[in-house]
């Protein structure tokens, strides 16, 4: 199961209220980054066959089926650093992340790496 923080469902909301309300939210990953598999969270309007869908708090959140092994037990946050702010991504799969926190890599599937800038 996929945990969102309050703050991160507040931020999405605020992000789906000035978009259109047939989006949603898709999170994934994929080969590449400096660790082997790198995360995706953006808005998205289209299903695609096989793909699971959690509902938190009015948040739909659609993932995948080639991602959920890996995202299974990932909790998502929304931090504010002084004037900055972003998604942050826990993921309990994860035996190595990047400085960058968007790249990682599990114990069964090490990914494609990349070089990071």
């Amino acid at each position: 199961m996929i945990q969102i923080s309050e703050a991160a469902v507040t931020r999405i909301q605020n992000m789906l209220e000035q978009e259109s309300s047939s989006l949603f939210i898709r999170f994934g990953v994929k080969d590449g980054g400096c660790s082997g598999m790198t995360y995706g969270l953006g808005f998205d309007d289209t299903y695609q066959e096989g793909d699971t869908t959690i509902h938190i708090d009015g948040v739909k959140l659609v993932v995948n089926p080639e991602s959920y092994p890996y995202v299974d037990g990932v909790e998502i946050d929304y931090k504010e650093t002084g004037m900055m702010g972003g998604f942050t991504i826990q993921n309990p799969n994860a035996i190595a992340t990047c400085g960058c926190g968007s790249s990682f890599r599990t114990a069964l599937h090490r990914g494609k790496r990349e070089k990071c800038e």
